[in-house]
């Protein structure tokens, strides 16, 4: 029986196997060991991904919060999103192709398909470890049997095991030769909520260079309700808290990573009005709710049809304010309330306890404040609503 490590060692010649592909050995050590890896390694050459843009003259010292650490210059946020485009992917080296296929030519499909003790098909292995010609020449056989999606224990196919491997040349290829794009794993993770979380932004540029090939499925849920955009979102959100309480070039780079992300699921059509099975949560109650300025100020900065009707959409009651007004009485919070009633918050709103936003705010050094420009917004949207209804 041909397996992994066999045909490893005969394609690398007299390089030893183990000293090459040291453990791990499973699907599932391999993905972990190349999401530390990845974590450790900086991309260069690419556009910063957060831009703050034009912040209101009530904060003109520009506190760290604001994100202006990871900015675009004076390029918007929707301007260079607009911009993002898909990515070219070389071509494999005929004679490597050549040699894999000679292979595993003569190897049965009984024998490929097999499953190792952790349920792990060769394939699976080949491509969690980046072996592409390899991989390629297995799926060529597996196509031919119909059985290019076969699943391994997790329930993840080729595919997603690429993804989640971070393997843009082997996604490609995968999807050349037919590959599921909207195949699920045992949590309902498809490929693009795969990406989203682990902020896999080559892979998402792979998809957009295929989008009108493929039919994704963009607003797809996984088993927790969650889109690929709101699994973006928690991402990043959770990069910048990492990046506020210990900053590090890695979690700086994780945050322009997912943010990427969040860019290209947007262009592939992602939409900010989706909510959450659970909760019925919009990114931006998720991005309010974790105090993500930048990326609040990101999303609002977006083209939408009806800003102030996306703002004001509720999470079982509350509204991004009632959510925003609840955070720690911070500088931060006031800017963050600020930004939302200028684009169009209501304060008066009521959520299911028939509290306004200004009733949720804590006490601390900030609450007087931010509870009096609740109050003078209330107002001013009160007086607006009267003159309106009295045309």
């Amino acid at each position: 029986m041909l397996n992994a490590s066999g045909a490893q060692c005969k394609l690398l010649g007299k390089q030893d196997c183990r000293s090459y592909y040291p453990p791990p050995q499973t699907v599932k050590e391999l993905l972990k060991h190349k999401r530390k890896t990845n974590q450790n390694i900086p991309r260069s050459g690419e556009p910063d991904s957060v831009s703050p843009g034009t912040y209101m003259s009530t904060f003109p010292h520009a506190p760290s919060w604001l994100g202006h650490h990871a900015g675009l210059g004076p390029e918007s946020g929707s301007e260079y999103f607009l911009r993002m485009a898909g990515c070219v992917v070389p071509d494999m080296i005929p004679m490597d192709l050549e040699e894999a296929r000679a292979e595993i030519q003569n190897v049965s499909l009984e024998q490929l398909l097999r499953g190792d003790e952790d349920g792990d098909t060769i394939l699976h292995i080949y491509v969690a470890k980046g072996l592409r010609s390899l991989s390629y020449a297995v799926a060529e056989r597996y196509q031919q049997y119909s059985q290019l999606d076969a699943k391994e224990h997790n329930g993840k196919s080729p595919l997603l095991v690429a993804v989640a491997a971070n393997q843009p040349q082997i996604v490609y290829d995968l999807m050349m030769l037919g590959a599921d794009v909207n195949a699920s794993d045992k949590k309902g993770q498809t490929v693009l909520h795969v990406a989203g979380t682990y902020g896999l932004c080559d892979v998402l540029r792979v998809f957009m260079s295929l989008q009108n090939q493929q039919k994704f499925d963009i607003e797809a849920r996984n088993y927790d309700g969650l889109t690929p955009l709101h699994c973006a979102v928690n991402a990043h959100n959770a990069a910048h808290t990492s990046q506020m309480s210990q900053p590090s070039p890695e979690s700086e780079q994780r945050e322009r990573d997912t943010l990427t992300c969040i860019q290209l699921l947007l262009q592939l059509g992602a939409s900010c009005t989706s909510q959450d099975i659970k909760s019925n949560k919009t990114v931006i109650h998720l991005a309010v709710q974790a105090g993500n300025i930048p990326l609040v100020k990101f999303l609002l900065d977006l083209p939408h049809p009806d800003l102030p009707g996306l703002i004001n959409m509720k999470a079982h009651g509350n509204t991004a304010l009632h959510m925003a007004a609840a955070l720690p009485p911070l500088a931060s919070t006031e800017y963050l309330i600020q930004l939302l009633l200028f684009s169009g918050a209501d304060p008066s709103t009521r959520n299911l306890e028939n509290e306004q936003p200004a009733h949720l705010v804590p006490p601390g050094e900030f609450s007087e404040q931010i509870k009096l420009l609740l109050k003078r917004r209330r107002v001013m949207s009160s007086a607006r609503h009267q003159s309106t209804s009295s045309l």
